[in-house]
């Protein structure tokens, strides 16, 4: 196995304890970031879906020329990983790195994810004899999922990571961590070459368009019934998603907030346009 240098930003949260420690034990060469506990969040607040808070990780990622950067969210049971070059590797990228690894030990195993996360995530699961499951978005919605299908691995686009295989499924981002370092320190690839055979696909990140809450059901409900009519292939289980030859869009009512969450992603740049403006002018048009 060869020896990681690894860059952690534990927030001023409550990973600052623990997790650096865990990790030199495991025998990494650890730089550690704002592991003094504050709950006044001096430096950045403890988020790591947002690249803004993970600046200061990646600057110092490169400064110290390190093999990969982890972050974790105030209560550590959300992660945050960027590469060795300072990219992001997002929450579905995250989970496909983990599914293959689960996939080579237990080949035929159910692994759940949400309806925001990548096709590329569902088509390699598949891919790696695995079985995925598209589920709804909240964590502890996956959890149950899990628990209901025997699923070894779950995850969601926000950094919750759930490992029943070796652990009690249920989302430890210290934990996740733990096994990224080990898969990375196995592999003779870097981490950005771990999925660089994965299509490239270009996609927009959350987008967050204001709608009240006694409407927004309904809006996503009139979105969903205009574009079966036109015979599109569409999953209702958490909001809408369709699915085109060449991409997908997603249009779902938020959990906590007056607002309707879109995503969109496609084999190219201008095909991602064209579905996002159809699909956002729909959303504007039904909120009027």
């Amino acid at each position: 196995k060869r020896k990681l240098k690894v860059v952690v930003d534990s927030g001023n949260a409550t990973a600052g304890p623990v997790a650096p420690q865990i990790f030199k034990k495991l025998g990494c060469n650890v730089i550690s970031l704002y592991d003094d506990m504050d709950g006044n969040f001096p430096n950045h607040h403890p988020d790591p879906t947002i690249p803004e808070y993970l600046e200061d990780l990646i600057s110092t990622l490169k400064k110290e020329n390190a093999d990969i950067g982890i972050a974790f969210d105030g209560d550590a049971d959300r992660i945050g990983v960027v590469d060795e070059n300072g990219n992001i590797i997002w929450g579905d990228q995250l989970l496909m790195i983990f599914a293959r690894d689960v996939l080579e030990t237990n080949p035929g195993s159910i692994i759940i994810s949400e309806v925001k996360s990548s096709k590329n995530l569902y088509d390699d699961i598949r891919k790696h004899n695995g079985i995925p499951i598209m589920w709804k978005t909240g964590h502890s919605l996956i959890k149950q999922k899990m628990k209901e299908e025997g699923a070894l691995l779950g995850g969601e686009m926000s950094g919750h990571m759930f490992f029943a295989d070796r652990y009690f499924g249920f989302d430890d981002a210290i934990y996740a961590a733990g096994r990224l370092l080990e898969i990375l320190s196995k592999s003779d690839s870097k981490l950005s070459e771990l999925l660089a055979d994965v299509p490239k696909t270009f996609n927009t990140p959350e987008i967050r368009v204001d709608c009240p809450d006694e409407i927004k059901f309904d809006v996503v409900e009139q979105v969903k019934n205009y574009f079966s009519k036109k015979n599109y292939d569409i999953n209702d289980i958490d909001g809408m998603r369709i699915t085109f030859d060449d991409g997908w869009a997603l249009v779902r009512a938020s959990n906590t907030q007056p607002a309707l969450v879109l995503r969109f992603e496609s084999t190219s740049q201008e095909r991602l346009n064209e579905i996002q403006k159809m699909i956002t002018e729909k959303v504007q048009e039904f909120i009027k």
